[in-house]
């Protein structure tokens, strides 16, 4: 596994992997589902275009970008904190693939930006998310009741955080 910039020429792999329902029901709406190559096109170009404010990864194994992991430091009073997200296409799920990312992606963050906490706000259904943030140190700080209203349905959310002084840099 090997995490880097985006490029363009990833559009391709991307649309295809990410073009999956049961990726997208675990992710924001911003992620839609049909996911096109234009989708793709638009992502990458964003990522390439933030490069200085925050951390977006191309997921690659043989070759291939099969997902993304970021941190993204956040504005105003939140100034000090970092959203992870993240998805895996679902043939690499399992596979502890998005659990190294993950590790890395936040020791990068805490290294290059000035923040303090890296936050996960994951659906509780989502145990395989919920394993890969434990896995990295972060502690779950609660529920958020019917927080997600996806796919016409209100789901509960868990919040996570992971700090500074948690991480070996």
């Amino acid at each position: 596994m090997e995490l880097r910039p985006w490029r363009l020429s990833d559009a391709e792999s991307l649309a295809r992997y990410a073009n999956d329902p049961d990726v997208s029901a675990n992710l924001t709406d911003v992620f839609p589902y049909p996911y096109a190559l234009s989708d793709a096109e638009s992502y990458i170009r964003d990522c390439i275009a933030k490069e200085e404010t925050q951390l977006c990864r191309a997921v690659v194994i043989g070759g291939e970008a099969v997902g993304s992991v970021g941190a993204f430091p956040q504005t105003d009073i939140r100034r000090r904190t970092a959203v992870l997200g993240d998805w895996l296409a679902k043939p690499f799920w399992g596979r502890g693939i998005m659990t190294a990312a993950v590790g890395q992606i936040c020791r990068e963050a805490f290294a290059r930006f000035d923040i303090v906490r890296i936050e996960a706000q994951i659906n509780a259904r989502n145990i395989g998310s919920r394993r890969v943030v434990e896995k990295n140190g972060f502690t779950p700080e609660g529920i958020l009741r019917q927080s997600v209203w996806k796919r016409g349905e209100l789901l509960d959310s868990c919040i996570y955080s992971l700090l500074r002084e948690e991480v070996k840099l």
